[in-house]
């Protein structure tokens, strides 16, 4: 089948590579011409495992290429996909202007039916509107294609993008009832459902709401066992503990259920800010939303000031991860676009490491950073240390070698991946989140 994709940021590049891979024949489109010559050229923008080999393949066997121009990509093609970002808006709302734009273009420039599918999280009555606006451009057009519209929300995650669009927990598609949408939607995923991977039909509604219920949920899980930690702190429990003997319940599983600084990145925050706003515009209160969003603001702030409170003026900082979440190089919402500015303007200083997102740092960060280039050297007279991202090279940290090499004694756990034990025989000052 041959596919357009609209839009190579995480869910259009690797949709596009993997569609590709799964045999189908795709163009990927985008508006950043920079960006587009490099992927010409088999450079993978982003950093996530495994899709430079499949970019390279794709090119290769000339199932993948890549253009600028959204009418390049439309002749004989069956389905385009939507997969441009709807950041947020002041307000917090999704700004969906580029998902407008998206499907106006594509109806003002195909020449056959098609099914246009938004892959891009958007609210609920997107998939209306955007109706809405094709038929209107082909009214002016005088033209009358085939052009439904549909749901199909991504869950991958990043850092293991790849593995989910290949191996989905379930590919969810909302169709309001056209039957040739369906089979389309069939045919492309059959090599997905064949290996017995569910594909769910549902209203279109339904499944714009989805995207939004599942990572609401999930940020809730996140926020409920952050709520404990505080509690565990002041009675000397474990959260640790706590978090396994929810897990083993089947009702609740493990997963999600580990304490620590908060969630970031580019789809939680975001997702849960834009379905708090569109509690407020239709009228419907959300309060466990609203909760976890502060659990989560609170969790952050509360973690900082620990930190900052024991140390001394002029201090030296080693900051340990900078993206929001490992084998990712995604600073959108990192918790160290926060802290280390707060450091700063404190009149302490920072030396941060982290093994893939150093040059996407440099560009948001303050200036008087000081890189490095492996967690010991980032240490290398430090006041205290804090562990922002769980990357694995923090996890075989010797700390005999971290003591010699820190001025101070203090380790701050963000991610609770340490034992509090094995730090302090090495003469190194716990903190963690939930234990003491």
């Amino acid at each position: 089948m041959k596919i357009a994709v609209v839009g190579t940021g995480y869910v259009g590049l690797v949709s596009a590579a993997c569609l590709a891979d799964l045999g189908h024949t795709v163009t990927a489109v985008d508006i950043d011409a920079a960006k587009i010559e490099k992927l010409q050229k088999g450079i993978c923008p982003i950093y996530e495992p495994e899709l430079p080999e499949l970019l390279a393949q794709g090119l290769a066997n000339r199932r993948l290429r890549f253009t600028t121009e959204v009418r390049e990509a439309l002749p004989e093609t069956s389905i385009v996909f939507c997969a441009v970002a709807t950041p947020p808006n002041v307000d917090a709302s999704a700004d969906l202007r580029a998902v407008f734009s998206v499907c106006e273009a594509v109806a003002q420039h195909t020449n056959h039916d098609l099914v246009f599918v938004n892959k891009s999280t958007v609210p609920v009555g997107t998939g209306r509107e955007c109706e809405r606006r094709i038929a209107a451009t082909q009214e002016q057009r005088l033209t009358r294609y085939h052009l439904p519209v549909i749901s199909n929300p991504e869950f991958l995650r990043e850092g293991s993008a790849v593995r989910d669009t290949l191996q989905p927990d379930r590919i969810i598609v909302g169709i309001n009832g056209d039957e040739w949408a369906r089979e389309l939607m069939e045919e492309l995923y059959n090599p997905l459902t064949r290996i017995g991977k569910p594909l769910l039909f549902m209203s279109r509604e339904s499944a714009e709401i989805v995207k939004y219920a599942s990572n609401a949920f999930l940020a809730t899980k996140i926020s409920f066992i952050n709520m404990l930690t505080e509690l565990c702190e002041k009675t000397g429990a474990n959260i640790r503990d706590i978090a396994a003997g929810l897990g083993l319940d089947d009702r609740i599983g493990p997963r999600f259920l580990h304490a620590g600084i908060g969630f970031g990145g580019s789809c939680l925050p975001k997702d849960i800010a834009a379905l708090m706003a569109l509690s407020r515009e239709q009228g419907i209160p959300l309060p466990i939303v609203d909760a976890v969003h502060e659990i989560n603001q609170r969790q952050r702030r509360r973690f900082f000031q620990k930190l900052l409170s024991v140390l001394p003026p002029h201090a030296t900082v080693a900051v340990w991860g900078l993206s929001f979440k490992p084998r990712t190089d995604d600073m959108r919402e990192a918790p160290s676009l926060e802290l280390i500015p707060l450091l700063l303007q404190e009149g302490h200083s920072v030396q941060a490491y982290d093994p893939a997102a150093i040059e996407n740092a440099r560009k948001l960060l303050p200036s008087g950073v000081a890189f490095t280039q492996d967690p010991i050297a980032a240490a290398n007279g430090a006041d205290a240390v804090i562990l922002l991202t769980e990357w694995d090279v923090f996890r075989g940290i010797d700390f005999a070698t971290l003591r010699n090499t820190m001025r101070g004694t203090h380790l701050f756990d963000g991610r609770n991946i340490y034992e509090p034990e094995e730090v302090r025989r090495a003469g190194l000052t716990y903190y963690g989140i939930g234990v003491v």
